[in-house]
């Protein structure tokens, strides 16, 4: 009886053990092909299943039960596979309404940036074709045509793009670079124009609590991206820039396969701005005038008979910005108070390691390994001000992934160990801390397969800094019916603000930093906490014959603990831990539709309430709208042979901002509304050449006098902080890429 009961313990697992059935979904337009990803494959009258990957690539076990193979997908219709073993399996989908031209390329248009139905986390799936519609020349212009990041320019004099989600600014979101925590620290201001839109393969931008594998620190949400792969990528590639503001840009990428299992790749990146612009006749720079070098080196090997994958990255940079008075010379006017001018240097080292490991015979098993470290390094001046920062980190993360009994109940489970060393010179105060973490994570997903998605997460921390604390996630994905898709989740996240490399806008300022210290273990300041929980609706649809989509979305994030960066009163910046409310309410509708053939549209409108109890009150933060639209249409006639147009128009309404009290703008004022439209046409001679050329801001829409006190620089009232609009005006841009495919 005791090996009786063994036999039964072991048999669901000695049945699904056996050799691996692999293959590929795909979809078919205009006699190209394109990879299906997120398609169920499971076998019939089975709980054994398996989802196809980003290139539709699946891999699942043989049972000897059956050798009836279901292939189901929303939207397309469901067919049922008699398997060979032995035999790979290629497999097209078709479209389940018909199968008219117009509703086939719909599915491709959506594969530049969709959503899909089955996964539990609101994820938006943003991939190189999206990226192509507008001057994506690093990673922070990288959201212009997609509504789910607002980007916003930092101050008057650096011109640096900054982003948000959720009515919440980069600080609170997880930014990684294929699950690494990479813009963080002392890159958090800069680190996304650290990375070049060509490097760019895909991005994932996930709404509300991430995963708890990716750690504790995501509170509004998640930005992923994924960098070219060696193995994938173009032989050679090639892309030149060039804008009326200045701004020269080109792009190399050198890719070669060494042999069956080993590639390697060389990605170069260079860009510049040596043209002094002053529209507003201010004689301050409308945008900064500097350089970029950037290499990064990735070797890849792939052993797919054995299971084995693994990516080696290392990474260089230096980043030189001037800006201030359009006469200022650094050799001469630099520590002086004849010239109002700043520099910043910064330079950087990056290294990372993925390994993973996927068992041969339990496809549905596999283990991961990550590390990574970097080291920054920036110096900096702002009139009279220094602010220097050298941050370097060490990251690590030990994955496992494996079922319960079967593939409908999979859990992760690993250990995360960080360490972050700090070193800060603000004016003439020296501040230095060390983080160290170590963490364990569990997560549990149950995927019914068709109506339900179910993703519970717990992660326990103990951090010299911050404590020890536990962090829960919850994702749970509903499908009540055809192409619909309810979704709720919570969470809590926790971080360490670093309070001067996340606002270094206020060294554009001659503003008093006022530090008030409560006895916390950062800055003397308390550890930020935030709640984070809502839910989206996602509904298909078919109007006109034509296929569409409507996302409703609602957050609210609500602090325990926060970090005030308080603006209100005038020469002053105020740090304080929160003594009252805080919060942030995001709304969100979205419709996506194709009303003809070749153009597909995209609309969103966006409600936030952003509010924080400052020393005088409860009020809405300062710069940051109630209101915003968002419009986008893309046309694209490019045929199997690649030639052709294609042809990109965006609209941002941005709606009132509130100000603080300043000088220019006295007390309780709120800037105007705004409009800025963007437009971009590329032309494609073959699929290995193409033009292109655009405009950004195309209406001119300017900000009159964005920077405060410019008669008297040094003086108390010197702020170029306050920019609710563009500085600069219209743009106009023009480039190639060359693709030796």
């Amino acid at each position: 009886m005791k090996y009786l009961k063994y036999f039964l313990i072991l048999t669901p697992y000695l049945l699904i053990a056996q050799a691996a059935i692999e293959g590929k979904i795909l979809i078919q337009e205009n006699n190209e092909t394109y990879p299906l990803a997120g398609v169920n494959i499971f076998w019939l009258d089975s709980a054994v299943g398996t989802v196809s990957n980003q290139e539709g690539d699946f891999s699942i076990s043989s049972i000897s039960s059956t050798n009836r193979l279901i292939i189901k997908y929303l939207g397309f219709k469901t067919d049922t596979l008699s398997v060979t073993p032995g035999k790979k399996i290629f497999h097209f989908m078709k479209e389940d309404t018909g199968e008219s031209l117009d509703e086939i390329e719909l599915i491709q248009r959506r594969k530049a940036a969709q959503k899909s139905y089955l996964a539990a986390q609101n994820i938006t799936q943003v991939n190189s074709a999206e990226l192509l519609k507008a001057a994506c020349c690093n990673l922070s212009e990288s959201f212009e045509t997609n509504p789910s990041i607002d980007v916003n320019f930092s101050d008057a004099l650096t011109g640096t793009k900054q982003i948000r989600m959720l009515g919440l600014s980069s600080p609170y979101l997880l930014i990684t670079e294929e699950n690494i925590p990479s813009v963080r620290g002392a890159s958090q201001i800069y680190g996304l124009t650290y990375t070049p839109g060509t490097w760019i393969e895909s991005i994932q931008i996930t709404k509300g609590a991430g995963s708890v594998t990716n750690g504790f620190e995501s509170i509004a949400g998640q930005i992923n991206t994924e960098l070219q792969k060696p193995f994938l990528d173009a032989p050679l590639f090639i892309n030149l820039f060039s804008s009326i503001n200045g701004r020269q840009e080109a792009n190399f990428h050198w890719n070669r396969k060494l042999s069956n299992k080993w590639s390697t790749g060389l990605y170069l990146h260079g860009n510049q701005r040596i043209l002094v612009t002053d529209r507003n006749s201010d004689d301050f720079l409308d945008l900064p005038i500097g350089k970029q070098i950037n290499v990064l080196n990735r070797w890849q090997y792939t052993n797919a008979e054995k299971g084995w994958v693994s990516f080696l990255s290392l990474r260089y940079l230096d980043d030189h910005k001037q800006t201030g008075a359009v006469e200022f010379d650094p050799t001469i006017d630099k520590g002086l108070i004849t010239r109002w001018g700043s520099e910043i240097d910064s330079q950087r080292f990056d290294a990372s390691l993925k390994l993973g490991y996927v068992f041969p015979l339990l496809t549905y098993q596999s283990f991961g390994f990550q590390a990574a470290y970097n080291s920054h390094d920036q110096k900096a001046y702002y009139g009279l001000r220094q602010y220097d920062i050298n941050h370097q980190s060490f990251f690590s993360n030990l994955l496992f992934n494996s079922i319960i009994r079967n593939t409908k109940n999979k859990f992760k489970t690993g250990i995360n160990l960080a360490w972050d060393q700090y070193e800060e010179w603000v004016d003439a105060t020296n501040y230095q801390r060390t983080d160290r973490v170590i963490g364990a994570f569990f997560e549990y997903t149950y995927d019914s397969l068709d109506k339900w998605n179910i993703v519970a997460g717990l992660r326990v921390d103990s951090h010299n800094n911050l404590g020890t604390f536990i962090t829960p996630r919850l994702h749970v994905r509903y499908t009540p019916w055809e192409r619909a898709a309810l979704r709720f989740s919570m969470g809590q996240g926790r971080k360490a603000a670093n309070v001067f490399a996340e606002n270094q806008t206020l060294f554009a300022t001659n503003r008093a930093i006022d530090l008030r210290q409560n006895g916390g273990s950062i800055y003397g300041l308390r550890p930020e906490k935030a709640w984070n929980y809502g839910g989206s609706i996602q509904q298909g649809f078919t109007l006109f014959g034509q296929q569409g989509e409507l996302n409703i979305d609602y957050y609210i994030t609500n602090f325990q603990d926060q970090v005030v960066v308080d603006w209100e009163t005038a020469r002053y910046i105020r740090f304080y831990s929160l003594a009252g409310k805080s919060f942030a309410n995001s709304f969100q509708l979205g419709f996506d539709y194709a009303p003809i053939k070749n153009v597909s549209t995209r609309f969103a409108y966006k409600n936030y309430q952003v509010k924080t109890t400052y020393l005088d009150g409860l009020k809405q933060r300062p710069l940051q709208p109630e209101h915003r639209f968002f419009v986008n249409a893309d046309y694209n006639n490019v045929t199997a042979e690649g030639k052709g147009w294609r042809a990109d128009l965006t609209h941002h309404f941005v709606g009132e901002q509130r100000l603080p009290t300043n000088p220019r703008d006295g007390v309780d004022f709120s800037a105007g509304a705004y409009g800025m439209w963007n437009a971009q046409l590329t032309r494609v001679f073959s699929p290995q050449f193409e033009v292109y050329f655009g405009g950004e801001n195309l209406a001119n829409q300017r900000q009159v006098n964005p920077v405060i006190g410019i008669d008297q620089p040094f003086g108390r009232n010197f702020d170029a902080s306050l920019v609710y609009a563009p500085v600069f005006g219209r743009m106009i841009y023009a480039g190639l890429r060359f693709n030796l495919k």
